[in-house]
């Protein structure tokens, strides 16, 4: 006869096969998709088939292009850490410091990259910029002995990378210095300091902290650039992520590329370990506690006001320069384009009717958009059960060292796992069903996947964190089981945070091109596949205009995304500060 023990005991493991069933898919998919890719990497980058070898490094080291291209991954990053920074804090100056007529404006061309980014935004730059771009024809009608292919090299891949990046320091930095309490400046003010001194020597000190952080991004994000210095760099102009693509292509050529994987790798590693101790050493001001919002500070020399109203111009000026003329021109006939001319007689509907009603225009656009739509789902659906078993795993080491697993991605290069797939799975195996990823499809769903779930289990983390773990207890007291307390109680709670992830996740895959440039199958390309494609010197003026109205049609996706995401947030968030300074008042 079954006691009520073991009747307990029962229903217990009956309850968990479920939490177990969960835990193994977790598992296998950070096995299978982050772990094993990784370590294959490492493996083909030490071991031939007689066993250790350094043979792939000493190819690495014995290789000229190799050399350079990590010469010029890390000029990248120390260039960009430099004029990012200039261009980046000077634009936050401009629009949220000092008070300025049309900053709205300013801000809207200084945030731009926020919708026109990666091959879109290169694409945008190779048609007002490139052999023939709109500005460069028009530069040749002055100056005919100017060389058309001027915007190459690394000064193009400089320049686009660096107004490429500045959005970062137009959200963080922007945030850090609309933080700053006004009544510090309002003192120094009081004690006879000018704007400059007050501005070196009260503000950027407090926002020491946040100017660090995205300094070190930015090296970060030159060290592996890819899309800039295979679109704009030329010949002449190679970096490591790109040059990896090139040996990936050729199968006897892999441990090389693995070798600049790690390479990567180690450079990202080492980033990622300076900016926790810098962050450790809690290098952060705060000297009042009335929390004044900032006010905007108005400049009083009329000198130094023209100045700044140049400055703010010019900048605005590149920035909006490449999607301002995309978006006019993908209303232009293919005449028009050819000759580059924007007149209102040349305006037709007809290059939007060619990608909406064409199938193969439009394929790689819905394509995108269900990988990069499935992708986000998963990314956070995963996620909310991960976190959701880590926070409430108390000795339970096996979860707890799942979450670190998942954060792999953020450790190593996205093209380092996108070549561990093509080496590890580039025939049918066991641990993906015998399955290969050469020439499918869903590995892109995998790859788009695996780079956003260390982010998103970070935000999912913090949502976790921040949610009132009585209301959770009240209802399990209340009789209610874990299951609907999860769905009734916790998950309302983080909701807007796991909606809002999916909307940024699915809008940084729409265009991806890095992973997809290594997996994508013939015959399947996806739209940043496309745009870099239609991109190149030798296309055709209706693979032009097709790739003008790909742009316009992410740009506006984008916007959309980023409006419900931020704008609305941003609004409230505003009218809540008013109140609490009309209360302080």
């Amino acid at each position: 006869m079954m006691t009520s023990k073991n009747k307990s005991y029962e229903k217990n493991r009956y309850l968990n096969l479920p939490k177990i069933f969960i835990i193994l898919i977790i598992l296998w998919f950070a096995i299978a998709f982050i772990i094993l890719p990784t370590i294959s990497i490492i493996a083909s980058s030490f071991y031939d088939g007689s066993g250790f070898s350094l043979n792939a490094i000493r190819k690495v080291l014995n290789s000229k292009r190799a050399m350079t291209a990590i010469k010029n991954s890390l000029l990248t990053g120390l260039v960009l850490m430099v004029t990012t920074t200039i261009v980046g804090v000077t634009q936050v100056l401009l629009t949220d410091y000092f008070d300025l007529k049309f900053s709205k404006l300013f801000r809207i061309a200084y945030m731009s990259p926020l919708v026109f980014t990666g091959v879109i935004l290169n694409s945008g730059y190779l048609y007002v910029y490139g052999k023939t771009g709109i500005l460069t024809q028009f530069l040749l009608k002055i100056f005919p002995n100017l060389n058309p292919g001027w915007f190459s090299g690394a000064f193009a891949v400089f320049f686009v990378m660096t107004f490429g990046c500045t959005h970062q320091y137009m959200i963080f930095f922007r945030n850090a210095i609309n933080g700053i309490d006004n009544e510090l400046i309002d003192s120094a003010k009081n004690l006879g300091s000018n704007q400059m001194q007050i501005l070196f020597k009260v503000v950027m000190p407090i926002v020491k902290p946040t100017l660090i952080t995205l300094i070190i991004i930015t090296f970060q994000t030159g060290l592996a650039s890819f899309a800039a210095p295979l679109m704009v760099g030329g010949k002449n102009f190679q970096t490591i992520s790109p040059l990896i693509l090139t040996f990936a292509n050729r199968p006897r050529s892999r441990d090389i590329a693995a070798v600049l994987s790690l390479v990567l790798a180690a450079f990202q590693i080492l980033l990622l370990a300076f900016m926790t101790w810098n962050e450790s050493k809690g290098n952060y001001m705060s000297v009042s506690n009335s929390n004044k919002r900032l006010k905007k500070q108005k400049i009083h020399n009329p000198v130094a006001k023209v100045f700044i109203y140049v400055i703010a111009i010019a900048l605005f000026i590149i920035q909006a320069l490449p999607g301002v003329m995309i978006v006019i021109s993908s209303f232009l006939d293919t005449q028009a384009l050819s000759r580059n001319i924007i007149s209102i007689k040349n305006f037709t509907l007809q290059n939007y009717k060619n990608v909406l009603t064409n199938p193969n225009n439009l394929n790689p656009l819905l394509r995108s958009f269900l990988f990069s739509g499935i992708a986000a789902i998963i990314s956070v659906m995963m996620m909310l059960i991960l976190v959701r078993l880590v926070m409430k795993a108390k000795s339970n080491n096996l979860i707890k060292s799942l979450e670190y697993f998942y954060y792999i991605p953020w450790l190593v290069p996205s093209i380092l796992i996108a070549l561990g797939y093509m080496m590890i799975y580039d025939r049918p195996r066991f641990l993906i069903f015998n399955q290969s990823v050469i020439g499918s499809q869903w590995i892109l769903v995998i790859a788009y996947t695996v780079t956003v779930i260390p982010s998103t289990l970070r935000y999912l983390k913090s949502a976790y964190y921040n949610f009132n773990t009585s209301l959770e207890e009240a209802s399990q007291n209340l009789g209610a089981s874990s299951l609907r307390t999860f769905f009734k109680v916790v998950l309302p709670a983080v909701l807007p945070t796991a909606l809002a992830l999916c909307a940024l996740n699915f809008n940084g895959n729409l265009a991806e091109y890095n992973m997809s440039a290594f997996l994508y199958p013939p015959g399947s390309e996806t739209i940043g596949i496309i745009i870099r494609q239609n991109s190149s010197a030798v296309a055709t003026l209706d693979s032009k205009a097709v790739n003008m109205v790909y742009s316009v049609l992410l740009m506006l996706i984008n916007s959309l995304v980023i409006y419900f995401v931020y704008g609305r947030g941003l609004k409230i968030s505003d009218r809540q500060s008013g109140f609490r300074e009309e209360k302080r008042k």
